[in-house]
């Protein structure tokens, strides 16, 4: 049996993906919130198997049991997730993007209409940032955020604005701010494997 015939998908499984595709890295890494940790999950490494975005966007829609018109998605990371979410559930799909101020916005003549219930779809929320600036742009459209999801919550938190966070997997790390990262002090080199400046 092969991935996609599988029915019956366990958190383990979904981990055991993401490492397989080398998505689950260790070391000291710089996150785009400006913390450290000695865990990082590159979603873009899984994800550049449509058989696993395809399989991952349908166990995540799967876990959704509301009324959904939109899936919403920030840029880079949220793009291919969000799609297969939305391609699952059979809605329409767009993503917001950073402009140089650093403000999330949509471009490219997007836009959420009004009363639209919205489910808000990233690869990895760690500090829910990016999930809470797509709710903003969401909010200030008039459209409704109804979940929040992903293929990693490594946050702790069970909700983001008094709605649920839906993830395949939960991932407990250790995460330090720079002045007191014990990796720092042992002299490890630190990488910064995401694309968001620290500083947005």
């Amino acid at each position: 049996m092969t991935q996609n015939e599988k029915t019956d998908y366990k958190e383990s499984d979904v981990l055991a993906i993401l490492k397989e595709t080398e998505a689950f890295l260790q070391g000291h890494f710089l996150l785009s919130s400006g913390l450290h940790s000695d865990t990082y999950i590159q979603c873009a490494k899984v994800l550049q198997y449509p058989k696993y975005a395809e399989l991952f966007g349908r166990l995540i829609a799967n876990q959704i049991n509301t009324k959904i018109d939109l899936v919403v998605s920030p840029a880079l990371g949220g793009i291919i997730i969000g799609y297969e979410v939305a391609r699952a559930l059979k809605v329409p799909f767009i993503f917001t993007e950073r402009e140089e101020s650093g403000d999330m916005t949509l471009r490219r003549g997007q836009k959420i209409d009004k009363g639209l219930k919205v489910v808000i779809v990233e690869d990895v929320i760690t500090t829910g940032k990016s999930s809470l600036e797509v709710a903003k742009v969401v909010n200030e459209s008039e459209g409704e955020v109804v979940l929040f999801s992903c293929i990693v919550n490594r946050s702790e938190k069970s909700t983001l604005l008094d709605r649920k966070i839906i993830s395949l997997v939960n991932i407990k790390t250790n995460i330090y701010t720079p002045d007191v990262c014990p990796l720092c002090k042992k002299g490890y080199e630190l990488v910064k494997p995401g694309s968001r400046k620290s500083s947005k």
